[in-house]
């Protein structure tokens, strides 16, 4: 196997080809209720990023010493071993987000996603692979919290990155944007439904550019475009 072809696809299945939420659908339920800000998909990105990265890891390291008849609460338990102790550590250094955040945090325990990568991929590849595969996946949909929180938060309330401190301290105030002045808001985008058009939108202008560079892909036959263009001669 040619090793830098391999980490290539590995790389574009997860970011773009095969991303968790625009093409697997998978994780939605916190990616829609989170999302009402940037910051809040930030927060919840990471944590699943970071999830994703110790999970494919460890699953991959003891891939081998596991019997198959009980890999998967083994892997239930690596998986809620790693949310516990980002929890723990969220409730530590990022308090306040923390509790924004709320029950999404414990509940990347039961995120199909992470599962999903540790049965279909770590479980049956070397710790390098694996660790790629985390990153890419994990980034993939960290990326898709973001765009949609930072559309949804503009059109709800004129701003981007609105309470930056909760994530980043003093530092983050001078982070957070006002796009639209004297706003009043559009209450719809905030709202549960707001996040369900959203994220339909990102899925079709996902599909509409893969279809555009299918499209460009396809090469017209050299005979077929000479018969066309002598057609329109004559």
């Amino acid at each position: 196997m040619n090793n830098s072809m391999s980490y290539r696809k590995i790389t574009q299945d997860g970011l773009w080809n095969n991303n968790i939420a625009l093409v697997q659908l998978l994780g939605l339920c916190p990616l829609l209720a989170v999302t009402s800000t940037a910051i809040n998909g930030l927060g919840l990105g990471l944590a699943t990023l970071l999830t994703l990265v110790i999970s494919n890891v460890v699953v991959s390291l003891i891939r081998n010493q596991v019997r198959p008849e009980i890999r998967i609460p083994v892997f239930i338990l690596v998986i809620a071993s790693a949310v516990t102790a980002i929890e723990l550590a969220m409730s530590a250094f990022f308090y306040d987000l923390f509790k924004v955040l709320g029950i999404f945090i414990p509940l990347i325990v039961t995120n199909c996603a992470i599962l999903g990568r540790a049965e279909a991929f770590a479980s049956k590849n070397g710790v390098k692979l694996s660790l790629i595969d985390a990153l890419s996946m994990g980034f993939g949909f960290l990326v898709i919290l973001v765009v949609l929180g930072g559309a949804r938060e503009i059109l709800g309330q004129g701003t981007l990155f609105d309470q930056a401190h909760l994530m980043f301290g003093e530092f983050g105030g001078w982070m957070t944007l006002t796009i639209i002045d004297d706003y009043r808001g559009f209450l719809l985008a905030i709202l549960p439904p707001g996040a369900f058009i959203g994220l339909g939108l990102m899925i079709a202008i996902k599909n509409y550019m893969d279809s555009r560079k299918k499209c460009k892909g396809i090469k017209v036959p050299i005979e077929l475009r000479q018969t066309s263009a002598s057609s329109s001669a004559t």
